[in-house]
């Protein structure tokens, strides 16, 4: 039960990111490792009996010199809120508290810290600002149009929630109680900007995954930078956190994911994360690191987690279902761009994983450009009317045999995946067959290609997945995998989406925080 009282109401930005291709990026990647405890806030929360809000008497004083600004009150179904807007810049290390009855607005940009440049010394002309943006649970923090929140390189967030008091970041829309399932678009969303290395360098004549290779956070106003050569920067930890209704277009294909990350390091430790509605991807992770545990991409209209220029992700536990009729592929990773064989090259590796298609379209899982890329203990699941085929393999580059010196583990790999599709393979670029992607799919074991789901509300693993006979042991994948006995996502016996978790179009989880159309009351 959660310490909340549950509206019974139901329910940019910054990169360019080019749905498909690095050449077009317009989103960062991600990162690592640490554990971060909270200091319990002051007074601790206590659920209410009621979801009538009344606001705050006024904004906090922070750290930051520039402070808060109270810009009075919002109303919405839940009642009246106080408005604290946010600096445009926090320059020094400041705490967000959760206080009952207000909310935080991003006014436009929102930037943790100043660029400290691709180096951690001062050898790039850059000093580091060092300044830690910490968000206590239960916090809300809304915005609007082209506003986002950027963690630039030499700084870090430290926004870790609680299981029963998540922290939100959402729209002004949703505040007001105005959006239904299917608003999205409505902010920018969250960026990690880290200094780990990075490929497609935006400076011509770089050398790929050095301190000169940079890629740019395009469409802010004040440019920022991603890239380096620190493998284990730390851009901060973020826990237990919801991200809803962003992706605001710029101009074109110049939009924002819920959540992107750009060169971070092993440092940075990312779980808990529930993306909801972003009108471009899901989730996007370019370069670096990326360390992700317990991740939820509900109703992304464009992929659902998009990978590139050379980034090492390690993703388990993790799902990812479409609306009706919205969204384009579960995964991408990588593109065809001529840059296929810069180094540091795409390596992903996703165990346990649930993937939902609900859109008639070319493939559930893309993967091209010569990337690395393994799925293990994954339930691929293709629940559109006409039939999408499961798997799409592009390029000679992508299958060919492994070649340390070009950075390349050979072909994909997929060991205990468990396929419903009405076409289990098609043609790829490249001259890539289906058939040569059936037999890369046939080579790993305890794979299933006639797969039928019983899954129990959607997304809970039941008779059929839990009769899977032979489960991978994703430990034997490296010290940040951990033996399952099962495959998909979640069972019933440890339901890990339960209390911190809103429920949407794409995929409801029983409550929890209410509809993602509402704003959960933390007292």
């Amino acid at each position: 039960m959660t310490n909340l009282s549950r509206s019974l109401i139901l329910g940019s930005s910054i990169l360019a990111l080019a749905a498909c291709g690095p050449d077009q990026i317009a989103s960062p990647g991600t990162g690592g490792n640490v554990i971060i405890n909270n200091p319990t806030p002051s007074p601790t929360p206590t659920p209410t009996s009621s979801a009538s809000v009344t606001p705050a008497n006024g904004c906090p004083t922070i750290a930051d010199p520039q402070g808060l600004t109270d810009e009075g009150t919002i109303t919405g179904p839940e009642g009246e809120w106080r408005v604290c807007a946010t600096p445009t810049r926090f320059n020094t290390s400041t705490t967000l508290r959760q206080i009952p009855g207000l909310l935080y607005r991003l006014p436009g940009q929102v930037s943790v810290g100043t660029d400290g440049g691709p180096a951690p010394d001062a050898s790039d002309g850059f000093s580091d600002t060092n300044v830690e943006l910490t968000i206590e649970p239960g916090v809300i923090i809304f915005a609007s149009g082209s506003s986002f929140l950027n963690v630039t390189r030499g700084n870090s967030i430290d926004a870790n929630g609680t299981v029963d008091r998540p922290i939100i970041f959402t729209s002004r829309d949703n505040v007001l109680g105005i959006n239904d399932d299917n608003s999205s678009g409505q902010w920018g969303g969250v960026v990690l900007s880290g200094r780990a290395p990075v490929t497609d360098c935006v400076q011509p004549g770089a050398t790929p995954g050095t301190v000169a290779c940079e890629r740019q956070v395009e469409g802010a106003a004040d440019p920022n930078f991603f890239g380096g050569a620190t493998n284990d920067d730390s851009s901060g930890s973020m826990s237990y956190v919801q991200i809803r209704f962003s992706g605001s277009v710029l101009s074109g294909d110049n939009e924002l994911q819920s959540l992107t990350t750009g060169g971070t390091g092993t440092g940075t430790t990312l779980s808990h994360i529930q993306s909801v509605n972003s009108s471009d991807d899901g989730v996007e992770f370019f370069g670096g690191f990326v360390n992700i545990k317990h991740l939820i991409v509900a109703g992304a209209e464009d992929d659902s987690i998009d990978t590139d220029t050379g980034v090492k992700a390690n993703m388990q536990f993790v799902i990812a279902a479409q609306r009706a009729g919205i969204g384009d592929t579960i995964i991408e990773a990588d593109s065809n761009n001529g840059l296929e064989d810069q180094t540091p090259r795409q390596n992903t590796t996703i165990a346990n994983a649930t993937f939902i298609q609900r859109k008639d379209d070319d493939q559930v899982v893309r993967i091209r450009g010569g990337t690395d890329y393994g799925l293990y203990n994954t339930l691929i699941w293709d629940a559109s009317a006409a039939g999408t085929p499961c798997i799409r393999l592009d390029l000679s580059e992508t299958i060919r045999a492994a070649n340390a010196g070009l950075d390349d583990v050979g072909p994909p790999r997929f060991e205990s995946v468990a396929l419903q599709c009405g076409t289990n393979f098609r043609d790829g670029s490249g001259g890539v067959t289906a058939a040569q992607a059936e037999g890369i799919f046939d080579a790993g074991a305890g794979n299933n290609k006639s797969y039928t789901n019983s899954l129990v509300n959607g997304y809970l693993n039941g008779t059929n997945e839990d009769s899977f006979m032979t489960v991978f042991d994703a430990a034997t994948l490296g010290s940040f995998f951990e033996t399952t006995t099962f495959i998909g996502a979640v069972t019933s016996s440890d339901d890990w989406t339960q209390g911190w978790t809103c429920d949407s179009a794409a995929i409801a989880f029983g409550g929890n925080t209410g509809s993602c159309t509402a704003i959960p009351v933390f007292n």
